[in-house]
């Protein structure tokens, strides 16, 4: 990293460098040195800067999350670069893009660099500065956080008051962190005296460090009372695509050196909303996934959706668009998947195409985009060529080799079949190929005699007995469930209400009400079996919606108010034992299924 020393202030100031090194480039949506002439706004943040009668202008994309400097009114030699700022402005980068104003001009422009840096959950700020005959910079832009309001608001104007973390105390004093319904934060000093501080501290990177987010609001008690508070700030960056900040609150005490601080917390708008909140810390605008996943992915942004459908947010729409756009391409193997990606989500594994065709039947619904539907009626095409009648009378192979039929891939070239038909108006071919999968599916063996689904058939075609997994269970339910709006068939919803009976009746699935995978007690789920969990109650809850039933709903309501109280740590993040308990491994995996239980 390149630092500057600032030697007379900030606005106006001459600058040195204090060592040499080159910044390293920063990825967000796009990487640093994109062409200002692709940017997708132009807005200016701070006013401009007037040098010895030229004009050093900052220009922000905010729909790209980058800026440009630019210099006008100015003769052959003067430059033009940016400062970026990882701490809030004590050190930067200097000298990005810098550029001088070639022979016949008066004016040139550097090239566009990032705000942030999500992928290493970094919040940065940004200046132009100019050298003509002198040198100085703009303001830095942007200074404060805002969402739904501005860092530095009156917490006066809060939308409700709770605190998520216990108050800490220092020498009988009491120092709170409360959060409103809106997610912003703010801190409170409670049982003091004159002099005595408050503050909060604001991490982007789950506590693990603080860089330009400490002592925000820093206030004193004032003579005469024993009480204060801070403003409010923010803990999502939409502008730089940060999401699920932490906030702390601290204090010292006027006749000391000790201060103390509250636990980190993430604030939420309410259950949902903390969960994918949290859920968006884990995605990388860079390569557009959650890493290192393939198919994980697709069922986390399918949940996300799930999420912004019952919240009516459109803002996140970009993390949809951004996930196709670029993982529509093709990959060696290792980058995305311990397969090459072919391009259209298509790889060896059968059932991996078939969740990203669900996760573009999703987006469709989502956002009425013809290109996802497409999408899905390529990826079911490609996962059709695999249903094949000369072994076992029929079923989808789980693999390009063709070595196993198994429930997961046949409930979802099931469901994502009668979905397709669903959505494309005047279709039979579709329809034909869901009612003839779930006909071969009810006769294969891999549900059980006690209504469980098992992971599939031997070579000899019956059921080979292997492990009842929730995920299972949850598509052969939504199979039976899309086949039902295709068909109105009421022999479908029959089936699909014993498959949810069959689980909340089984210890192997269910245990003390809470819904739990085999692997579940001893913590050692693989990074897939911990996603399988939310895969069950997305179609769960999809069938309680369906039929209104009473016991249904209870069942989703008993997950969501465990994982709530004993799955649910104060950053908001969901583990694998939705009944607690250790050990209790916690990732984007868990989060994701976490919030499919939450929307049930």
């Amino acid at each position: 990293m390149r630092v500057w020393i600032a030697v007379l202030g900030v606005l106006g100031a001459l600058v040195v460098p204090a060592r040499a090194e080159a910044a390293a480039a920063v990825c967000s949506v796009y990487c640093d040195t994109r062409d200002p002439s692709l940017a997708g706004q132009e807005t200016f943040p701070v006013p401009e800067l007037r040098l010895n009668g030229r004009r050093v202008v900052l220009h922000v994309s905010d729909v790209d999350g980058m800026a440009w400097g630019s210099i006008d009114d100015g003769q052959v030699g003067d430059a033009v670069w940016l400062d970026r700022t990882w701490d809030g402005g004590p050190s930067w980068d200097g000298l990005l893009g810098k550029a001088s104003i070639p022979s016949t001009w008066t004016g040139t422009r550097t090239l566009m660099y990032n705000l942030a840096d999500p992928a290493a959950h970094r919040r940065g700020m940004i200046r132009a500065c100019g050298d003509a005959q002198g040198v100085a910079c703009t303001a830095w832009a942007h200074a404060r956080v805002c969402d739904a309001a501005c860092d530095g608001t009156d917490p006066a104007t809060a939308v409700g008051d709770s605190q998520p973390v216990p108050e800490t105390t220092l020498g009988g004093r009491r120092f709170g962190l409360h959060v409103d319904t809106r997610g912003l934060a703010w801190a409170t000093l409670a049982n003091g005296r004159a002099g005595d501080e408050v503050w909060l501290d604001r991490s982007w990177d789950e506590g693990a460090s603080w860089p330009g987010g400490s002592s925000l609001g820093r206030t004193s008690v004032p003579a005469g009372a024993t009480t204060t508070r801070t403003t409010m700030v923010n803990t999502r960056d939409p502008r730089s695509r940060l999401y699920g900040g932490a906030v702390r609150a601290c204090g010292r005490a006027v006749e000391g050196a000790n201060g103390s601080c509250t636990a980190w917390a993430r604030p939420a708008t309410d259950r949902a909303a903390a969960a994918a909140d949290a859920l968006l810390y884990g995605y990388r605008p860079d390569t557009a996934w959650w890493p290192s996943s393939w198919w994980n992915s697709a069922v986390a942004v399918t949940t996300l959706m799930d999420w912004m459908g019952r919240a009516g947010r459109t803002d996140l729409r970009w993390v949809v668009d951004r996930t196709f756009e670029v993982n529509r391409g093709t990959f060696p193997a290792g980058v995305k998947s311990s397969d090459p990606i072919e391009g259209n989500f298509i790889s060896r594994a059968i059932d991996d195409a078939a969740w990203w065709g669900l996760a573009w039947v999703r987006a469709y619904d989502l956002t009425g985009e013809r290109k996802y539907l497409d999408m899905a009626v390529t990826i079911g095409t490609y996962v059709h060529g695999y249903w094949d009648t000369s072994r076992c009378g029929g079923g989808v192979w789980w693999d390009r080799e063709r070595t196993y039929k198994n429930a997961v891939t046949n409930g979802l070239y099931i469901r994502l079949a009668a979905a397709l038909h669903n959505r494309l108006p005047g279709d039979a071919t579709w329809l034909a190929r869901a009612g003839a999968g779930w006909q071969w599916f009810r006769a294969s063996g891999m549900i059980n005699g006690s209504g469980l689904v098992n992971d599939g058939i031997t070579t000899s075609c019956v059921n080979n007995g292997q492990t009842v997994w929730t995920y299972n269970q949850g598509l052969a339910i939504g199979a039976a469930l899309e086949l039902w709006r295709a068909t109105g068939d009421g022999a479908l919803l029959t089936s699909a209400r014993q498959l949810a009976d069959a689980a909340i009746a089984s210890p192997a699935l269910t245990r003390d009400g809470v819904l739990t995978e085999p692997c579940d007690p001893a913590g050692t789920c693989d990074d897939n079996q911990k996603q399988f969990k939310g895969v069950f109650m997305r179609y769960f809850g999809e069938l309680a919606a369906v039929t209104g039933a009473a016991a249904y709903a209870t069942y989703a309501q008993r997950q969501a108010a465990a994982i709530w109280s004993s799955d649910r740590d104060p950053l908001n993040r969901i583990g694998l034992r939705w009944a607690g308990g250790t050990p209790n491994p916690r990732d984007w995996r868990t989060q994701a299924s976490g919030l499919s239980a939450l929307l049930a």
